[in-house]
Protein backbone atom coordinates (compact mmCIF):
# COMPACT_ATOMS: atom_id res chain seq x y z
CA UNK A 1 0.00 0.00 0.00
CA UNK A 2 1.98 2.93 -1.35
CA UNK A 3 -0.08 5.51 0.54
CA UNK A 4 0.30 4.02 4.02
CA UNK A 5 3.09 6.29 5.32
CA UNK A 6 1.35 9.36 3.89
CA UNK A 7 -1.97 8.38 5.45
CA UNK A 8 -0.34 7.86 8.85
CA UNK A 9 1.13 11.36 8.70
CA UNK A 10 -2.09 13.03 7.59
CA UNK A 11 -4.21 10.99 9.99
CA UNK A 12 -1.98 12.02 12.90
CA UNK A 13 -2.26 15.73 12.22
CA UNK A 14 -5.83 16.07 10.90
CA UNK A 15 -7.73 16.22 14.22
CA UNK A 16 -5.10 18.39 16.00
CA UNK A 17 -5.15 20.80 13.03
CA UNK A 18 -8.93 21.15 13.07
CA UNK A 19 -9.03 21.38 16.88
CA UNK A 20 -6.42 24.16 16.76
CA UNK A 21 -9.28 26.57 16.02
CA UNK A 22 -11.31 25.57 19.08
CA UNK A 23 -12.21 28.80 20.94
CA UNK A 24 -10.81 27.51 24.22
CA UNK A 25 -7.56 26.09 22.84
CA UNK A 26 -6.73 28.67 20.10
CA UNK A 27 -3.60 26.75 19.23
CA UNK A 28 -3.40 28.52 15.87
CA UNK A 29 -1.99 31.51 17.76
CA UNK A 30 1.17 29.51 18.34
CA UNK A 31 1.68 28.60 14.69
CA UNK A 32 4.36 31.22 14.07
CA UNK A 33 6.37 30.01 17.06
CA UNK A 34 5.85 26.37 16.12
CA UNK A 35 6.98 26.90 12.53
CA UNK A 36 10.23 28.47 13.75
CA UNK A 37 10.79 25.74 16.33
CA UNK A 38 10.16 23.04 13.72
CA UNK A 39 12.69 24.64 11.40
CA UNK A 40 15.35 24.74 14.12
CA UNK A 41 14.59 21.24 15.36
CA UNK A 42 14.75 19.79 11.88
CA UNK A 43 18.22 21.27 11.41
CA UNK A 44 19.23 18.63 13.97
CA UNK A 45 16.91 15.72 13.23
CA UNK A 46 16.80 15.75 9.42
CA UNK A 47 20.61 15.52 8.88
CA UNK A 48 20.68 12.79 11.55
CA UNK A 49 17.96 10.94 9.64
CA UNK A 50 19.78 11.30 6.31
CA UNK A 51 23.07 10.17 7.84
CA UNK A 52 21.58 7.07 9.48
CA UNK A 53 19.69 6.19 6.29
CA UNK A 54 22.89 6.36 4.24
CA UNK A 55 24.72 4.21 6.80
CA UNK A 56 21.96 1.61 6.92
CA UNK A 57 21.07 2.18 10.57
CA UNK A 58 17.48 2.36 9.37
CA UNK A 59 15.66 2.61 6.07
CA UNK A 60 12.28 2.72 4.35
CA UNK A 61 10.25 0.05 2.61
CA UNK A 62 9.29 1.27 -0.92
CA UNK A 63 6.06 -0.76 -0.71
CA UNK A 64 4.66 1.82 1.72
CA UNK A 65 5.68 5.23 0.35
CA UNK A 66 5.03 6.99 -2.94
CA UNK A 67 8.61 6.74 -4.18
CA UNK A 68 9.80 10.35 -4.29
CA UNK A 69 12.88 11.14 -2.20
CA UNK A 70 14.80 14.24 -1.15
CA UNK A 71 18.35 13.59 0.11
CA UNK A 72 17.72 9.86 0.57
CA UNK A 73 14.50 10.43 2.55
CA UNK A 74 10.99 9.75 1.24
CA UNK A 75 8.72 12.80 1.07
CA UNK A 76 6.63 11.13 3.76
CA UNK A 77 9.60 11.11 6.12
CA UNK A 78 9.98 14.87 5.70
CA UNK A 79 6.28 15.23 6.46
CA UNK A 80 6.75 13.11 9.58
CA UNK A 81 8.89 15.86 11.13
CA UNK A 82 6.06 18.34 10.63
CA UNK A 83 2.93 16.30 11.29
CA UNK A 84 4.01 14.34 14.36
CA UNK A 85 5.60 17.26 16.28
CA UNK A 86 2.57 19.41 15.43
CA UNK A 87 0.19 16.79 16.84
CA UNK A 88 2.30 16.24 19.97
CA UNK A 89 2.88 19.92 20.75
CA UNK A 90 -0.84 20.52 20.26
CA UNK A 91 -1.60 17.68 22.68
CA UNK A 92 0.80 19.11 25.27
CA UNK A 93 -0.81 22.55 25.29
CA UNK A 94 -4.33 21.16 25.07
CA UNK A 95 -3.84 18.92 28.10
CA UNK A 96 -2.44 21.81 30.11
CA UNK A 97 -5.41 23.96 29.13
CA UNK A 98 -7.99 21.30 29.90
CA UNK A 99 -6.37 20.04 33.11
CA UNK A 100 -4.51 23.01 34.63
CA UNK A 101 -4.49 21.50 38.14
CA UNK A 102 -2.94 18.23 37.02
CA UNK A 103 0.32 18.48 38.91
CA UNK A 104 2.73 16.78 41.31
CA UNK A 105 5.54 17.83 43.64
CA UNK A 106 8.83 19.34 42.50
CA UNK A 107 10.56 16.63 44.47
CA UNK A 108 9.01 13.94 42.28
CA UNK A 109 9.97 15.91 39.19
CA UNK A 110 13.59 16.01 40.37
CA UNK A 111 13.54 12.26 41.01
CA UNK A 112 12.17 11.56 37.52
CA UNK A 113 14.84 13.79 35.99
CA UNK A 114 17.63 12.04 37.87
CA UNK A 115 16.26 8.62 36.92
CA UNK A 116 16.05 9.58 33.25
CA UNK A 117 19.55 11.06 33.29
CA UNK A 118 20.99 7.88 34.82
CA UNK A 119 19.08 5.64 32.42
CA UNK A 120 20.19 7.62 29.36
CA UNK A 121 23.78 7.75 30.60
CA UNK A 122 23.96 4.01 31.34
CA UNK A 123 22.40 3.06 28.01
CA UNK A 124 24.90 5.34 26.29
CA UNK A 125 27.96 4.06 28.15
CA UNK A 126 27.14 0.39 27.65
CA UNK A 127 26.16 0.79 23.99
CA UNK A 128 28.54 3.49 22.75
CA UNK A 129 29.62 1.19 19.89
CA UNK A 130 26.13 1.25 18.35
CA UNK A 131 25.08 4.32 16.41
CA UNK A 132 21.44 4.65 17.45
CA UNK A 133 22.01 4.50 21.23
CA UNK A 134 25.12 6.67 20.96
CA UNK A 135 23.48 9.58 19.16
CA UNK A 136 19.99 9.13 20.61
CA UNK A 137 20.91 9.04 24.30
CA UNK A 138 23.71 11.57 23.91
CA UNK A 139 21.30 14.12 22.47
CA UNK A 140 18.62 13.24 25.04
CA UNK A 141 21.04 13.95 27.91
CA UNK A 142 21.93 17.35 26.45
CA UNK A 143 18.30 18.37 25.89
CA UNK A 144 17.19 17.05 29.28
CA UNK A 145 19.86 19.00 31.13
CA UNK A 146 19.26 22.22 29.20
CA UNK A 147 15.52 22.16 29.88
CA UNK A 148 16.02 21.13 33.51
CA UNK A 149 18.25 24.11 34.26
CA UNK A 150 16.42 26.59 32.05
CA UNK A 151 12.75 25.72 32.63
CA UNK A 152 11.97 23.06 35.23
CA UNK A 153 8.26 23.81 35.20
CA UNK A 154 8.07 23.06 31.47
CA UNK A 155 10.00 19.83 31.95
CA UNK A 156 7.83 18.66 34.82
CA UNK A 157 4.67 19.46 32.85
CA UNK A 158 6.08 17.50 29.93
CA UNK A 159 6.61 14.40 32.04
CA UNK A 160 2.83 14.28 32.49
CA UNK A 161 1.78 15.08 28.93
CA UNK A 162 4.37 12.78 27.38
CA UNK A 163 2.77 9.82 29.13
CA UNK A 164 -0.47 10.60 27.30
CA UNK A 165 1.40 11.13 24.02
CA UNK A 166 2.72 7.59 24.30
CA UNK A 167 -0.77 6.26 23.50
CA UNK A 168 -0.90 7.61 19.91
CA UNK A 169 2.88 7.07 19.70
CA UNK A 170 2.49 3.31 20.14
CA UNK A 171 -0.36 3.25 17.63
CA UNK A 172 1.40 5.21 14.86
CA UNK A 173 4.94 4.03 15.47
CA UNK A 174 3.68 0.50 15.92
CA UNK A 175 2.33 0.49 12.37
CA UNK A 176 5.49 2.14 11.04
CA UNK A 177 7.60 -0.63 12.55
CA UNK A 178 5.38 -3.48 11.38
CA UNK A 179 2.48 -3.97 13.79
CA UNK A 180 -0.57 -5.19 11.89
CA UNK A 181 1.04 -5.12 8.43
CA UNK A 182 3.07 -7.61 6.41
CA UNK A 183 6.37 -5.70 6.49
CA UNK A 184 7.88 -2.68 8.21
CA UNK A 185 7.37 0.81 6.81
CA UNK A 186 10.59 1.79 8.58
CA UNK A 187 13.12 -1.01 9.11
CA UNK A 188 16.00 -0.98 11.61
CA UNK A 189 19.42 -2.60 11.58
CA UNK A 190 19.50 -4.41 14.92
CA UNK A 191 23.30 -4.36 14.89
CA UNK A 192 23.09 -0.60 15.51
CA UNK A 193 20.48 -0.53 18.26
CA UNK A 194 19.77 -2.17 21.60
CA UNK A 195 17.86 -5.02 20.02
CA UNK A 196 15.02 -4.46 22.50
CA UNK A 197 11.52 -3.90 21.15
CA UNK A 198 8.17 -3.04 22.70
CA UNK A 199 5.89 -4.97 20.36
CA UNK A 200 7.60 -3.99 17.09
CA UNK A 201 8.95 -0.60 18.26
CA UNK A 202 12.68 -0.26 19.02
CA UNK A 203 13.14 0.86 22.62
CA UNK A 204 15.24 3.85 21.49
CA UNK A 205 12.28 5.31 19.59
CA UNK A 206 10.62 6.34 22.86
CA UNK A 207 13.59 8.53 23.79
CA UNK A 208 13.81 9.79 20.20
CA UNK A 209 10.22 11.03 20.46
CA UNK A 210 10.88 12.41 23.95
CA UNK A 211 13.78 14.54 22.67
CA UNK A 212 12.06 15.65 19.45
CA UNK A 213 8.96 17.01 21.17
CA UNK A 214 10.75 18.45 24.21
CA UNK A 215 13.14 20.39 21.99
CA UNK A 216 10.21 21.95 20.15
CA UNK A 217 8.54 22.91 23.43
CA UNK A 218 11.59 24.60 24.93
CA UNK A 219 12.21 26.47 21.68
CA UNK A 220 8.63 27.75 21.68
CA UNK A 221 9.04 28.97 25.26
CA UNK A 222 12.32 30.65 24.39
CA UNK A 223 10.82 32.37 21.36
CA UNK A 224 7.82 33.54 23.37
CA UNK A 225 10.09 35.33 25.83
CA UNK A 226 12.75 36.66 23.45
CA UNK A 227 11.03 37.42 20.18
CA UNK A 228 7.29 37.90 20.51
Amino acid sequence: MKYLYLLLNLGSVLVPFIASFHPRLKFYKKWKLLIISLFITNIIFIPWDIWFTKMGVWGFNPDYYLGEKIFELPIEEWLFFICIPYACVFMHYSLLELYPKWTYSKGLGNIITLALFLMFALLLVFNYNKWYPLVNYGLAIVILMIVYFKNKSLLFQYYKTFLIMLIPFFLVNGVLTGTGIDKQVVWYNNNENLGVRILTIPFEDITYAFSLILLNLILIKFLEKKCF
